[in-house]
């Protein structure tokens, strides 16, 4: 039997440094995989180089974490912080440099496919995992946890697996929580204490990439605290919190309970872990600059401001103490196709727009990498094309030459609190020939864009997959039956017959040999109906005091991972 399927993943996160600072490489391959030998979830984590026991090991950060509990999780900051206290039923192994493995976390592997049709999944629970109370962790507390996320008053959270449960997007109606507390939601069951079912209407081959979010951690049912448990979650991983001031201090202590034979990722070496809140970003990274008492052993989460690049760079100690990774994140102009609606023009804006420069004038390389793609180069089965090859500083004379003398009169729709980004992209595109209207959407007012009927041609918009698969990515934005009056991620508004069909097609493939159909998927989404235009990757910065080790950038979330932190002594 095979140890593991193999997918192409092609990643960026890999730095090197010149005399000019740290630079980003973006041809490294790499390749990932889902294990399908339980050797491969069997802990313990190979031993980090060079790491010792002991120490608190510090993140500073401007604002709080939005949510705690798990089923709620599901910012960036929460996605890094939820492993050391919550395990998931899959999670992934990670060497920071975009060599990813799928593994079974709570369960022996990442879940059996039954009937070969990923309608019906099995998980069975490992032997000796537990609670921060020393109770074994069982299928029934798993499934507690997913049930509970179907409760209406704990939003924020994914809803992929409630939707699939329900196959319905109005799954809390379909099942209703509060009323049914005591059992499961249709299609969740646990025919013994070691295993945990789904069964699905429709097949759903991504499910055990979506149990790797946090939102598949166990919880008892009479540790249910309901809204509260965001103040106070129980653990399941190698810490737990111990204090928590919301706004101030979150403080992890370790897990006596937690048993590091049942975890493949995972480490134990700080003896703490402290988030404190408050200091911005100019302020965290200064603290870290100055290496002094706690912060020696201190990462500053917000990352290295613009202002503070050139001291960084310049400085050949602080280089030893900066991460430099490319990112999932990737930043699009949208072009909103109900508006928008001949395809010359849009495959025009794609000649336009001058990347190099866009990317100089928000900071350069080490805040964006140029992307021509609509997958970014960290998703499973990415291959880089260039549909509209324009060069790296756009090329008008094509644009012009495909607008065959029509000046599109256009609106541009730039949040208020990046104007400089929307001035940039103006000059671009009136330099092809088309006359542009600048207007400021609030920043606090953005899901405007979401909204059907919204009154802008053209948008920046982001988007960071939730786990590195097409998947998560084409259908989400590009699939047309998904489109409703608000709240929508489809903010191209594209709707073609064709490409939704494919994206049926390819759902329904297992993950391993759905990667290459994304690939192509992606190309042909670009050259029939050109629905964005790709500008860049964001570029992760990040600086570490002189004795914090054993902190990578997540090939999965692009932000600091802390499963193999920890304390220089």
């Amino acid at each position: 039997m095979a140890a593991a399927f193999a997918l192409v993943l092609v990643a960026g996160a890999c730095s090197e440094t010149t005399d000019d600072g740290p630079s980003v490489d973006q041809q490294r391959t790499a390749t990932g995989v889902i294990a399908t030998d339980p050797k491969d979830s069997l802990g313990p984590a190979p031993e980090v180089l060079g790491a010792t026991k002991g120490g608190t090991f510090t993140v500073i950060r401007e604002v709080k974490i939005s949510h705690l509990d798990p089923q709620r999780v599901y910012s960036f900051a929460g996605l890094v912080n939820a492993p050391l206290y919550a395990r998931t039923l899959t999670t992934w192994k990670d060497d920071g440099k975009g060599n990813l493995t799928l593994v079974g976390d709570l369960a022996q592997t990442p879940g059996t496919n039954v009937s070969n049709d990923c309608k019906v999944w099995e998980f069975k629970v490992k032997d000796g995992v537990k609670f921060e109370d020393g109770r074994p962790i069982t299928a029934k507390e798993i499934a507690y946890g997913i049930a509970r996320s179907f409760d209406p008053d704990l939003t924020g959270g994914p809803t992929y697996v409630q939707e699939w449960l329900a196959d319905s997007a109005d799954y809390d109606t379909k099942w209703d929580f509060k009323a049914n507390k005591g059992a499961l939601p249709p299609g969740l069951t646990t025919p013994d204490d070691k295993t945990i079912r789904f069964e699905f209407a429709k097949a759903h081959c991504d499910l055990p990439f979506a149990l790797s979010l946090p939102a598949s951690a166990p919880l008892p049912p009479d540790k249910d605290t309901g809204v509260n448990l965001d103040n106070q979650p129980f653990s399941s991983g190698p810490y737990k919190i111990t204090k928590h001031t919301p706004g101030v201090e979150i403080v992890l202590e370790r897990n006596e309970h937690w048993d590091p034979a049942t975890d493949p990722v995972r480490h134990q070496y700080p003896d703490k872990f402290v988030w404190t809140f408050g200091p911005d970003p100019n302020a965290g990274a200064n603290r870290v600059i100055a290496d002094s008492g706690p912060d020696q052993s201190a990462l500053a989460f917000n990352g290295v401001p613009s202002a503070l690049v050139s001291q960084v760079t310049g400085n050949a100690a602080l280089k030893e103490r900066s991460i430099i990774s490319p990112t999932p994140t990737e930043w699009r102009l949208s072009i909103n196709t109900q508006r928008v609606t001949d395809l010359a023009t849009r495959q025009a804006l794609n000649y336009a727009i001058d990347r190099d420069g866009f990317i100089k004038s928000i900071g350069g390389e080490t805040v964006a990498a140029p992307v021509t793609t609509l997958m970014p180069p960290a998703t499973i089965g990415y291959q880089k094309y260039d549909a509209y090859p324009a060069g790296a500083n756009g090329n008008p004379d094509k644009a012009k030459e495909l607008l065959a003398g029509k000046t599109p009169a256009l609106v541009l729709g730039v949040g208020d609190d990046v104007v400089e980004r929307g001035t940039q992209l103006k000059s671009n595109l009136e330099k092809a020939g088309f006359k542009i209207t600048l207007k400021t959407i609030p920043a606090d007012a953005k899901l405007e864009t979401k909204k059907k009927d919204n009154p802008w041609d053209l948008y920046l918009d982001s988007w960071a997959a939730d786990w590195p698969s097409g998947a998560s990515i084409l259908p989400v934005l590009f699939d047309g039956r998904s489109i409703k009056a608000e709240g929508n991620s489809n903010t191209s508004y594209v709707n073609d017959d064709a490409i939704n069909s494919e994206f049926d097609r390819v759902l329904a493939m297992p993950p391993a040999d759905q990667a290459p159909e994304w690939a192509k998927l992606d190309e042909r989404i670009m050259r029939e109906l050109a629905p964005a235009v790709p500008v860049y990757v964001e570029v992760a910065y990040y600086l570490h005091g002189s004795k914090a080790g054993g902190v990578f950038v997540s090939s999965v979330f692009g932000y600091p991972s802390f499963v193999n932190a920890f304390v220089k002594q």
